[in-house]
């Protein structure tokens, strides 16, 4: 699996530098968490159909949108000569994901605080429909910033979707601009049910996934900003929107071992 996670960090920073530009260590904090989803959840077969009775999965922070990429190209809901393109002209695959250009992505995200709302909002007619699935949404710590992630969480209590998991990339983004201190107790003020996991440990991820409750279930998952490469990881004054050189992309493939 690590050979797996490896490649796919590989092709986000490959595909950063041919861009140009990315948020590399943002996607590389929830690689790992968008992958599982995918691999485990979400059936690939009924994701681009306006059918209701399924898994669903907004990427809320946006700007993480290369995990998300890579992801859907290795489960080949993206074809490599059209991701290749990241960020060219005309090309389907910005900094920012588009549903309206990208039929596996259900979502349209990038301002920050949108996409929890959205997830919201699917989880609530699911319920009114009496459909007996998912909603799952990934947002950063440092999207919890914006009012909308709390007005969501308020709607969603009062709704009792128990259908809806927001997982809450806490990889402390957010301490560059305003220290949000103790994010599970703030779900918990608003009667979500709420537990930490290491964003990384697919099998505690998987484990969580699975969980049931009477009430919606917010998912703390403490991450490493640049998870896998040593010259990123939690070093994101430096990483945060930084382009990656050959020289560089090639001591990352050598790190990698890809």
């Amino acid at each position: 699996m690590s050979l797996k996670i490896n490649e796919l960090k590989f092709r986000i920073c490959e595909l950063a530098s041919r861009g140009g530009e990315g948020h590399v260590p943002s996607a590389l904090s929830v690689l790992d968490i968008v992958w599982i989803l995918y691999n485990k959840f979400i059936d690939k077969k009924k994701l681009s159909s306006s059918k209701e009775d399924r898994e669903h999965f907004i990427m809320s922070k946006g700007h993480g949108c290369l995990a998300q990429y890579v992801v859907l190209e290795k489960k080949r809901l993206i074809k490599k000569k059209d991701l290749d393109n990241y960020l060219a002209f005309n090309s389907n695959f910005g900094g920012h994901p588009d549903c309206n250009k990208i039929k596996a992505v259900e979502a349209s995200t990038g301002s920050l605080g949108h996409g929890f709302p959205i997830s919201a909002g699917i989880a609530y007619a699911k319920k009114l429909l009496k459909i007996r699935s998912k909603v799952f949404c990934l947002i950063g710590d440092g999207e919890c910033n914006e009012g909308t992630i709390w007005e969501t969480c308020l709607l969603a209590s009062q709704h009792k979707l128990n259908n809806l998991v927001c997982i809450v990339d806490k990889n402390l983004s957010t301490d560059r601009a305003l220290k949000i201190d103790n994010i599970k107790k703030k779900f918990q003020s608003f009667n979500w049910e709420t537990v930490e996991v290491d964003g990384h440990n697919h099998k505690e991820l998987i484990k969580i996934f699975k969980k049931k409750s009477n009430k919606p279930i917010a998912i703390i998952a403490k991450t490493i900003k640049g998870k896998g490469i040593k010259l990123m990881e939690n070093n994101q004054h430096e990483w945060h929107h930084k382009p990656i050189s050959h020289e560089i992309l090639n001591m990352i493939k050598n790190e990698l071992k890809t």
